[in-house]
């Protein structure tokens, strides 16, 4: 039996989660994304379990389950505020090389503040992170 992913699409308020989001600079930086996000998978954000907000949809076929995710997403976690651009930003290291200061992981990007990143090479890094999964046949 394939397993469910731990991590599920819900109907809770994308809205009222970034309202509650602390501090104002991190609620700040989570309104910037979350436009930059919308225009890129052409969808209005949903809540993923109860702190991701995902994009667009996709399903994703493993060698042991197939499971639904989202296009791009990001939380605001207490450490960083938490990209999920794929499952591997080697395709975009030229642009990471160019956006300053992050840390970084499989596919997710570390953002302490977007104070310290160029916000016009992040918006191209999520363009072509949209662009990659749906050329990989994913929807």
């Amino acid at each position: 039996m394939a397993k469910e992913n731990k991590t599920q699409k819900t109907t809770a308020s994308v809205a009222d989660f970034l309202a509650s989001v602390t501090p104002e600079a991190r609620r700040k930086d989570c309104a910037t994304v979350s436009k930059l996000m919308k225009k890129a998978a052409g969808k209005p954000g949903k809540m993923w379990g109860t702190s991701i907000v995902g994009f667009g949809d996709v399903r994703i076929k493993g060698a042991s389950r197939e499971v639904d995710w989202f296009l791009v997403g990001f939380s605001p976690r207490k450490a960083a505020l938490t990209l999920y651009l794929g499952f591997s930003l080697t395709q975009l290291e030229p642009q990471l090389k160019k956006l300053g200061k992050h840390k970084r992981g499989g596919g997710c990007l570390y953002l302490n503040s977007l104070d310290d990143v160029d916000l016009k090479v992040l918006e191209k890094m999520i363009n072509q992170t949209v662009k990659n999964v749906k050329a990989a046949g994913m929807k």
